[in-house]
């Protein structure tokens, strides 16, 4: 059985299909540059374009970084804010004809994590967090989603942490990645007083570059890298969609 994931990207919003016995992806991923500025309408058009380019007509599901519940958007850190208050899976499902499941991007990544990847088999508490154009988080209890977690967005050092500690950031402001990991440190550590996780998952583009970092980080927890890596989220989703459709 395939499922379409489609992600939704601050960058990029990219998809395909997906196989929901092996987590593999079936075609290959197809992207399109995220519109700018990415208003609903914009990003409905590309999301279209990518249904299309795969003949797709079954369910969808379809990543995006905001907290979003029964549907809705309720913030818009690295999308247009015109989306906030929308029922994006209404938006999505009547533009592509398809039924939509709509979640936040991290979760999904953190669900394909748990369910194909670093994290399966795990118990206890296990965090994701994706570093990309900004710091996503997904957090596992026993195996079970909390979902819309923002830890991204903790102060830490009167600024944001994804802005201080994203993949984005660090090229911005020309990190060498022993000043970045420095800076990934102190956010974890704040992670590790507040939730005590057993395990962190790194994840987001950048964790193809493992080589560069691991060994720079630290906690008291695990640290180990995602398998999926920019794969995730339209893994995820897919699985997600699977299990609202029951299909």
């Amino acid at each position: 059985m395939e499922i379409l994931g489609i992600d939704i990207g601050g960058s990029g919003i990219k998809g395909a299909p997906v196989n929901m016995d092996t987590g593999a992806l079936t075609a290959a991923r197809y992207r399109i540059p995220t519109p700018q500025p990415a208003t609903p309408k914009a990003v409905a058009k590309v999301v279209t374009k990518i249904t299309q380019h795969f003949n797709w007509q079954g369910a969808i599901g379809c990543t995006f970084p905001a907290v979003i519940k029964n549907g809705h958007i309720y913030t818009a850190a690295n999308v247009d804010h015109s989306w906030i208050n929308i029922n994006g899976e209404s938006l999505l499902s009547t533009e592509t004809g398809c039924p939509v499941l709509l979640l936040n991007d991290a979760d999904a990544a953190g669900i394909a994590e748990m369910t194909f990847g670093a994290g399966k088999g795990r118990d206890g508490v296990v965090i994701i967090h994706t570093f990309g154009t900004g710091i996503g988080s997904a957090i596992f209890v026993k195996g079970q989603l909390v979902p819309n977690t923002e830890f991204g967005h903790l102060e830490i050092r009167c600024q944001e942490a994804e802005l201080r500690a994203s993949a984005r950031n660090k090229v911005e402001e020309g990190l060498k990645w022993k000043a970045w990991a420095y800076r990934v440190n102190e956010f974890l550590a704040r992670m590790d007083a507040l939730l005590w996780p057993d395990v962190f998952i790194i994840g987001g583009g950048i964790s193809r570059k493992q080589d560069k970092f691991l060994h720079l980080l630290d906690s008291r927890a695990d640290i180990v890298i995602a398998h999926m890596q920019n794969q995730a989220g339209i893994i995820g989703a897919a699985l997600a969609a699977a299990q609202r459709f029951h299909t």
